[in-house]
């Protein structure tokens, strides 16, 4: 019995007395009491009254496989999925997996990552309940050099699923982020193995901001909007099937047509598209242009003062000039 078998049985309705929690899990009362006292580390609040019990201060929507097979319907065919209730990080997890074998279409989806990834090795923030945290495993028969664009095509189908559940302002924010004005709802980490001429297996891991919490939010580092913010489902269940069900169809086209034919939807999307921004380069330097269109192959093409030139994802990170 851990933590989470204990918040499982709470409702934000309704106190639940430590006897009854105790006899339902088969455990001491003690062993309830230490298992709650875990629940602030992971930023949920637990009210206590004596002789009433437990309650939460929120509800909470926990990930369940037959809740997410049933939104799927046909296209569950395509996925297997796997849920944890704590994982260091499921892009992490799936890569070890994959070179172990895990067929295309496995999914690991977490409550809770303590080692949360995101681009350029920063730290992917989630919060318990608040946050859809998954990695899909996707295998190409195609060469490496072919799989580029795949996270801006991955992008596309993010903003389909998240706009058909009620965040219609979200746009693309080259090359893997999914933002709402200045703020950010989503990030996308790709990883790959495999050889330069195939077959490769690519790791799309997701990160989406549910209902967030004012403490969560405080401790990011960078302006952040969620799924409740921006008037959408925050059912995570509902919304890992949606977007599931966009890769499904995405994936296998861009593998068959490359990126060429999703450009001019990327383009619809993209949040800063005709925009002044700055650009960081790896070295530390900052230079400044106009994002223009993005190219057949996912690089970015931008207006500067010598001329027009690309940007590559590896290479850069990307600001909004007005936003600095």
């Amino acid at each position: 019995m851990n933590c989470f078998d204990v918040l499982r049985q709470l409702s934000a309705e309704h106190f639940i007395s430590g006897e009854a929690l105790a006899s339902q899990l088969g455990v001491s009362r003690s062993l309830i009491w230490q298992a709650l006292q875990q629940a602030e580390h992971y930023g949920i609040e637990v009210h206590s009254i004596r002789g009433r019990g437990y309650r939460l201060s929120r509800p909470l929507i926990w990930l369940d496989e037959a809740t997410i097979a049933r939104h799927l319907g046909s296209q569950a065919r395509f996925f297997d999925l796997k849920l944890f209730d704590s994982t260091g990080s499921t892009n992490t997890e799936l890569l070890a997996a994959a070179g172990k074998g895990a067929p295309s279409g496995m999914v690991y989806a977490a409550e809770w990552q303590t080692a949360g990834r995101g681009r350029r090795g920063r730290q992917w923030r989630g919060e318990l309940g608040a946050s859809l945290m998954f990695s899909l495993l996707w295998r190409f028969d195609c060469g490496a050099a072919q799989l580029s664009g795949l996270s801006l095509a991955v992008g596309i189908a993010l903003a389909r699923a998240v706009e058909r559940h009620g965040a219609t302002q979200a746009r693309l924010k080259w090359p893997n982020d999914l933002i709402a004005g200045t703020q950010k709802l989503a990030g996308i980490l790709i990883e790959v193995q495999g050889d330069a001429l195939g077959p490769n297996a690519a790791v799309i891991g997701i990160g989406l901001n549910i209902n967030l919490s004012q403490q969560a939010r405080t401790a990011l580092d960078q302006p952040i909007t969620d799924m409740q913010a921006q008037g959408g489902e925050t059912n995570r269940n509902v919304l890992l099937a949606g977007i599931l069900a966009e890769l499904a169809d995405i994936l296998p086209a861009f593998e068959s047509g490359g990126f060429k034919p999703l450009v001019a939807e990327w383009e619809r999307r993209h949040a800063w598209h005709h925009q002044p921004v700055t650009i960081l380069h790896s070295n530390g330097e900052q230079s400044e242009g106009v994002a223009l269109g993005i190219t057949d192959d996912g690089a970015l093409r931008v207006s500067g003062a010598q001329g027009e030139f690309r940007l590559f994802a590896g290479d850069v990170s990307l600001r909004r000039k007005d936003s600095n």
